[in-house]
């Protein structure tokens, strides 16, 4: 018997994997949460932190390639290269552009799960019309769309394209504000605000850096800091410039928060041992900073400003990196001090005084979200909606999770409808789609438990709620001006 020949059978081609987060339904499984997703997709953004160069948006900044604009300065980047082996040539290092590119690139597929895979593939769908997945076969089409597309943007293009209405930058005390003046006078549709943040003037454990930054504050106020009380109101005069330039909002960043301090005479014996060189121990410097921070919280309370406090993130724990390689490049991590006594404590000083600013707190560690959140409820009041503000997921805690804890722990505890929403917290300017993605995930929340029967399924109740989150509660309890956008 003769068996006839069969032919094997063509493998059909496989269709294209599809990109899940160029899909219109990304992140929303359900009917409601996309109904919510058409609300929160019409507000502008209010971007209340973040720390884009004034100098670049002044400046219409533009970037020669995708590693400059993208790859430049991100930390968060950097730390999933180094985890997939790159050598530091190819993320910090002297390679060529393109070669520091198709290094992230072949890390992509090692970062599913991870929240740049997310942002990675938003930011290059919103910005550059690219829906492909990144990876090295992509990558050489990537790249030369991607700039191809950059040409034709530059910084003030950006955030026109994003709809943001208010910027507010991270600001030193001694800082000029040339850029922010000349942004103003500019006309843009952006209104970009600096932020003070002193938190140099609290240095004292370092006396040779302490001491620079002091004659830097002398210069820019034309006085004498040669005494403490001239060194406090030079801070008062710089805090006063910044509110002439329609600033309200002040920010710290600290390892741990700093209960009520030493007295006047604590803190002038402490500066003095700063200015003359002198080591400057671990009590003395929590006298010194605690009295601080009560000091300039009075400026805030005086001014109608808002407090920012970050705190709770170990910065530069890697000695050898920051010394090859410098502080803020992806060496840092989660803290794990004991914060809530003391920030309590500074809380109710400032309260005592009458004098507690409004304020939003950013922590770093998850373990202290409820914590956290049921303090803010301790200094709520004086008639102003939302007083005190449990911030949103920071830092390693800006990604779908850490956001979800952040909003579940303040929905439990205080009220979801009076949260100002999400900042980029970013020096990228191609950053903006985070707002994007924060807006998504509190649709999906709402949206899920309108569908379980947890909550109204009432979308006008839920989709206002949304746009005050989004954007007008932001708009609200800051009282700077938003930009036509």
């Amino acid at each position: 018997m003769v068996t006839k020949y069969k032919p094997t059978p063509k493998k059909a081609k496989s269709a294209p994997v599809k990109n899940p987060v160029t899909q219109p339904d990304f992140l929303l499984s359900t009917k409601t949460a996309r109904h919510l997703y058409e609300s929160a997709s019409q507000e502008p953004i209010y971007d209340y932190h973040c720390h884009l160069s004034s100098q670049e948006i002044a400046e219409n900044k533009k970037w020669a390639d995708l590693a400059e604009v993208w790859l430049g300065g991100d930390h968060y980047k950097w730390r999933a290269m180094r985890a997939n082996g790159i050598p530091e040539t190819h993320i910090t290092g002297i390679a060529r552009p393109y070669e520091k590119f198709l290094a992230y690139a072949k890390t992509m597929p090692r970062l599913i799960r991870n929240p740049l895979w997310h942002w990675t593939h938003l930011e290059l769908d919103r910005f550059f019309g690219i829906k492909e997945i990144l990876n090295e076969e992509s990558a050489p089409k990537i790249w030369s769309k991607a700039n191809e597309k950059l040409k034709d943007l530059s910084a003030q293009k950006i955030l026109k394209a994003n709809r943001v209405a208010v910027i507010a930058t991270t600001d030193d005390p001694c800082d000029d504000l040339a850029h922010h003046q000349k942004i103003c006078a500019s006309g843009m549709g952006t209104r970009v605000y600096p932020a003070f943040r002193p938190d140099n003037a609290l240095q004292v454990e370092q006396p040779a850096l302490f001491r620079n930054w002091v004659f830097k504050l002398e210069k820019v106020t034309r006085s004498s800091c040669a005494t403490f009380s001239a060194f406090l109101a030079a801070l008062d005069k710089r805090h006063e410039l910044f509110h002439a330039q329609g600033s309200r909002l002040s920010d710290h960043g600290l390892n741990h928060a700093y209960g009520r301090g030493g007295s006047e005479e604590d803190a002038a014996r402490v500066y003095g041992m700063a200015l003359e060189g002198r080591r400057v121990d671990l009590v003395d410097m929590d006298a010194y900073r605690g009295f601080m921070m009560v000091y300039l919280g009075e400026l805030d309370a005086k001014r109608g400003w808002v407090k920012q406090l970050h705190f709770g993130a170990l910065r530069n724990a890697n000695s050898r990196a920051l010394k090859d390689i410098g502080p803020g490049s992806g060496f840092d991590s989660i803290g794990d001090w004991p914060q809530i006594d003391r920030l309590a404590e500074y809380m109710d000083e400032m309260e005592g005084r009458g004098k507690l600013p409004k304020m939003v707190l950013y922590n770093s560690n998850p373990a202290d979200n409820y914590a956290v959140a049921a303090l803010c409820g301790n200094y709520q009041g004086g008639e102003v909606r939302g007083k005190i503000q449990f911030g949103s997921g920071w830092w390693f805690l800006d990604q779908l999770e850490g956001m979800r804890w952040q909003i579940n722990a303040l929905s439990r505890l205080g009220l979801l409808a009076n949260f100002v929403g999400m900042v980029t917290d970013s020096r990228s300017f191609l950053s903006y789609p985070r707002h994007e993605y924060f807006r998504r995930l509190l649709c999906q929340i709402l949206g899920e438990e309108a569908e379980r029967g947890e909550i109204p399924k009432d979308i006008p109740l839920l989709s206002g709620m949304v746009r005050d989150i989004c954007y007008r509660n932001a708009a609200g309890f800051f009282g700077m001006e938003a930009g036509k956008v």
